[in-house]
């Protein structure tokens, strides 16, 4: 298939464009059906004349292109119907029937807020001529209206509020909110991109609207984009705020599958400035090695790295109710854990060499011997909650006490 995509350059193109490399590379083998053969970008510094070349050969348009920010309102029907009509004429001169997709905008329903925009009524028309082009050329036409779009790639400061947020925050600028309890309608751009792939496989989502609310239509004369998500500015920056902790806080909110929180917290991290990017974290170092808290998660817990010594044991404390993974990643070790009030010890020999992972039993005092006499032993460690000081459920005893080793 070869995929002709306007705006290539644009937020929704570029990403668009990728997903497609990635189809024709191979790389993404989710979708073995759609075999992608050349893909044609298109933008406004791209030769005019390869225009009436990419209508001839291929079979599937996306038209991305648009203004959203002219310097006079007359560029909206300039460049949202001018060029869709200069578009659909040179498909009709090479007498191409392939599908088209256009990007419209919920903006085009003129309800409420819309009622008077002058970016709505330039999609509008571009809306109109799609259906009619559709009609009298018996070609498929998909109209999606799109909502607010965020995701990485997307330019701050210019019609993306999250993009805005999600740049100053991660650049420690300011930004305006003048109304808190304001509900946006937002779609995440992998949402948007797997359905223009759906759309190529012939399998796009359509509707009708009631008002700016799309309702599933399998017979409706627009298409949508299934998952959105309705979050309030305040919402919006309330988690920004806690993303932009987590490197001091080192906590991890709790983030569901496919849920608005996952994609904002993408879509923050790839605004980052580079010298955010990599973060220190607090060693806490003696002369038997280090221990360094790496990551701490709401309701599941932390993860930590130690490094002990050659030679060095470290550990030799319980727990009541607290319980831990060791899972040595490099050098030589023997864990041991002795049930507490008896003298029945288990141990174990583990190294970097076959990595494994050993609880850490409530109610058994436990040590980490470092087998080696010249190599440090680093431990990957886990404990099912964040360390407290205050209730640190964490009591010291020997495994194997010295009275115990004199005994023998």
């Amino acid at each position: 298939m070869k995929v002709l995509v306007t705006g290539a350059a644009g937020f929704v193109g570029k990403n668009l464009v990728e997903s497609l490399k990635n189809l024709k590379d191979n790389k993404d083998r989710t979708r073995p059906e759609l075999r992608i053969e050349e893909i044609y970008e298109y933008d406004k510094d791209t030769d005019p004349k390869l225009l009436d070349v990419y209508c001839k050969n291929c079979d599937f348009v996306f038209n991305l292109a648009g203004v959203n920010r002219p310097k006079d309102n007359a560029e909206f029907m300039e460049g949202n119907f001018g060029f869709a009509s200069t578009l659909l004429d040179t498909l009709k001169k090479n007498k191409n029937k392939c599908p088209v997709m256009i990007s419209s905008s919920i903006q085009a329903t003129l309800i409420g807020r819309y009622a008077e925009s002058d970016y709505g009524k330039s999609k509008l028309e571009g809306e109109n001529l799609f259906f009619n082009y559709a009609k009298d050329n018996k070609s498929k036409v998909l109209v999606y209206r799109f909502t607010n779009l965020f995701g990485k790639w997307c330019r701050p400061n210019y019609n993306s509020v999250v993009a805005t947020f999600c740049n100053n925050i991660a650049n420690d600028l300011d930004i305006q909110v003048n109304d808190p309890n304001a509900e946006l309608e937002l779609c995440y751009i992998d949402d948007v991109v797997r359905e223009m792939l759906d759309a190529l496989e012939g399998k796009e989502h359509h509707c009708h609207f009631d008002g700016v609310t799309a309702i599933d239509d399998k017979d409706g004369a627009y298409c949508y984009i299934p998952t959105t998500h309705k979050v309030t500015l305040g919402e919006i920056v309330e988690l920004l705020n806690v993303f932009k902790e987590q490197p001091n806080t080192l906590i991890m909110p709790e983030i569901k599958n496919n849920s608005f929180a996952k994609k904002l917290y993408s879509t923050y991290l790839s605004y980052l400035p580079k010298e955010k990017v990599k973060f220190e974290l607090k060693m806490n170092k003696d002369d038997r090695g280090s221990f360094t808290e790496l990551l701490k998660t709401e309701n599941c817990g932390q993860f930590s790295v130690n490094i002990s010594k050659p030679g060095i044991t470290k550990g030799q404390h319980w727990h009541h109710t607290k319980w831990e993974f060791f899972m040595v990643v490099k050098g030589h070790a023997l864990i041991e854990e002795r049930k507490v009030g008896t003298d029945e010890v288990i141990s174990f020999e583990v190294s970097g060499d076959k990595i494994e992972a050993v609880h850490m039993l409530p109610g058994y005092t436990h040590n980490i011997k470092n087998l080696s006499d010249t190599e440090d032993l680093i431990t990957v460690m886990w404990a099912n909650e964040i360390f407290d000081s205050n209730h640190p459920d964490t009591y010291f005893e020997e495994v194997i006490s010295s009275e115990s080793n004199r005994k023998k």
